[in-house]
């Protein structure tokens, strides 16, 4: 035997002990709803970007049921910049006049939907790109914030223009994509009872979308491992509980605790588990699901 062929043999037998290994696990999720909120690094990153059409593309076709929620953030500014329009940011949230508005359902629903669908369907599963507004999916009401003033401790209302949050998710357009074979692409654009446009959290709809659909798991791709200790540790899982002392404490801080808000809304709505894994890692996601020690931080109820 030649060494080629012998390490040929060799690199194929690691394969197949692999597969055997994920085998337990393709069982655990044979039919199972997997919500993704994909956005970050690994959706602007190109080799992360195919990885994930990939990933999400093998999951369909051993049998899970894949539901992807996205972003796009960084698209949003750059045709803002092309088209001279100011934004600006409040506690995280984008305000959103009635110009941004239509730039923001162009972008999202538009070329960063399409794509996103693309990507998985050039890797073997047919992707189909829908947003909120599609069949009354997300309907959708105005969101308030209030913020306090240090000096006089008085409460004002923020006005964030044409912001929203979910009211009610409709799941008969995603179970009719769903149980035809295909994988759906939700942008976050949900729609009030008046018909108006909203710009919605990405993270917020897909914690929304996962509770509804009362889904195996809810897996939030971000930029960092997880949750992390005050040693700077990642914690591997959470009760509701262990996230609500974590903020008190101040252990969980900034943008880490609107993720933890809306995976603990998940699972208080009906989803099984929601994890907060690292998107930088290559196959994030079919690490998290068909191996025993998975990258992230799960929170169950």
């Amino acid at each position: 035997m030649s060494q080629t062929t012998a390490m040929d043999v060799a690199a194929a037998t690691e394969r197949a002990h692999v597969l055997a290994q994920a085998l337990p696990f393709l069982r655990r999720y044979a039919g199972a709803t997997i919500v993704v909120k994909y956005g970050g690094h690994a959706m602007g990153e190109e080799h992360l970007a195919q990885e994930f059409g990939s990933d999400i593309a093998l999951l369909k076709q051993v049998g899970v049921n894949p539901v992807v929620v996205h972003g796009g953030g960084p698209q949003i500014n750059a045709m803002l910049k092309r088209l001279a329009i100011q934004s600006s940011f409040v506690d995280g949230l984008r305000v959103t006049d009635e110009a941004m508005v239509e730039v923001v359902e162009m972008v999202l629903a538009g070329t960063v939907n399409k794509h996103v669908a693309s990507l998985i369907t050039r890797a073997g599963a047919l992707a189909v790109g829908v947003c909120g507004k599609d069949g009354g999916m997300i309907r959708a009401r105005k969101l308030t914030r209030t913020k306090k003033d240090p000096g006089s401790n008085i409460e004002r209302v923020l006005d964030l223009g044409f912001v929203g949050e979910p009211e009610h998710v409709d799941v008969r357009v995603i179970h009719a994509l769903t149980g035809s074979g295909l994988v759906p692409v939700i942008a976050p654009v949900g729609v009030g009872a008046d018909g108006q446009t909203y710009n919605i959290n990405a993270d917020t709809v897909a914690g929304a979308i996962a509770g509804a659909l009362q889904a195996t798991r809810l897996l939030m791709l971000t930029d960092v491992a997880g949750v992390l200790d005050n040693d700077k540790r990642l914690i591997p899982e959470l009760t509701i509980g262990d996230v609500e002392a974590g903020i008190s404490s101040g252990m969980i801080t900034g943008g880490m605790i609107p993720k933890v808000e809306n995976c603990v809304y998940a699972v208080r709505s009906g989803a099984k588990g929601a994890v907060i894994l690292d998107g930088r890692v290559p196959h994030a996601c079919l690490l998290e699901l068909f191996t025993e020690a998975g990258p992230g931080t799960i929170i169950r109820p």
